[in-house]
């Protein structure tokens, strides 16, 4: 599994890194989560706001912090 966090650097998107992180531990799963910080990149994957959250390819969550509880169902599907 892949999950992408994207964001410019700020508070906000750094909880966002720490909750996505926690979700992944607390799943005792095996997921890749990458901090993408490149506004070409961010742009380029279709994300207007930040922080995101991308699982797998799909946009799962734009311009809002998404606590751990809720990271954890996306994950699961």
């Amino acid at each position: 599994m892949e999950i992408k966090v994207l964001g410019g650097g700020c508070k906000s998107c750094e909880k966002m890194l720490k909750f996505t992180k926690e979700a992944v531990s607390e799943l005792g799963i095996d997921a890749q989560v990458q901090y993408i910080t490149d506004m070409d990149q961010i742009m380029q994957a279709g994300v207007m706001s930040t922080p995101a959250l991308i699982i797998d390819g799909v946009i799962k969550s734009t311009g809002r912090v998404v606590k751990t509880k809720e990271i954890k169902k996306m994950i699961e599907g």
